[in-house]
């Protein structure tokens, strides 16, 4: 089609790149929402972080690691080793190998991730076996996330020389410390040594509040 001018129509030609362009904008709009759909919140508890340990690293340049492509939101939360990120799901365990493996490589320093799914902690509250001191002393009740499920529950059991109980279930110790945690002889280090294993503790009201965020 011409116009009266004689010239060709610029107008369809307009149109036409104007609604592929607008289709294009669409097309990758909802590719990108669809990538954030399918991003899964996780927390990762960090070992010995702000709480009183040895190892010295800034919860900002741990977030700043997390800026990479494949993870986005990456926050730190309440001040004690505590990170929310979202990915592709994966499973708890290979994260807690690709953090621990970038936080030696890129910072300089070992520690240990310790990592659950928003999912994977709403199920660590609602399978809490310790309701009632959830509810009356939640200072005392602790919940000790561990690399891997324990075996030696009996031997731990004997490690016991005052009025904590705990029980296990899947990767978690629940314990419940009646006289406090800081003068019990049941220490973070009697439990790793016992168990085999590494763990990082929070207290309840800890668990309720990073349990909130999905």
């Amino acid at each position: 089609m011409r116009s009266d001018a004689g010239l060709p129509d610029q107008g369809a030609g307009a149109r036409r790149s104007l609604h592929r362009s607008s289709r294009e904008s669409a097309d990758a709009r909802h590719r990108s929402e669809g990538a954030a759909e399918n991003l899964v919140l996780y927390i990762a508890f960090l070992r010995g972080i702000n709480v009183g340990g040895n190892t010295k690293i800034a919860m900002s340049d741990l977030v700043e690691l997390l800026k990479r492509p494949g993870f986005d939101d990456a926050r730190s939360l309440l001040n004690s080793g505590n990170l929310i990120f979202r990915t592709t799901r994966k499973s708890p365990v290979q994260l807690e190998r690709l953090l621990d493996s970038e936080v030696q490589k890129r910072l300089g320093v070992e520690t240990k991730f310790f990592i659950r799914s928003a999912d994977d902690l709403k199920s660590v509250i609602a399978q809490n076996p310790f309701p009632r001191e959830a509810k009356e002393d939640p200072g005392h009740l602790l919940v000790m996330f561990l690399e891997g499920e324990p075996k030696n529950v009996k031997q731990l059991e004997g490690a016991i020389k005052g009025r904590e109980t705990f029980r296990a279930i899947g990767r978690q110790l629940y314990i419940v410390y009646p006289d406090g945690v800081g003068t019990s002889k049941f220490s973070h280090g009697v439990i790793e040594k016992t168990l085999g294993m590494r763990g990082t503790g929070r207290n309840w009201n800890t668990v309720l509040k990073l349990g909130q965020f999905d």
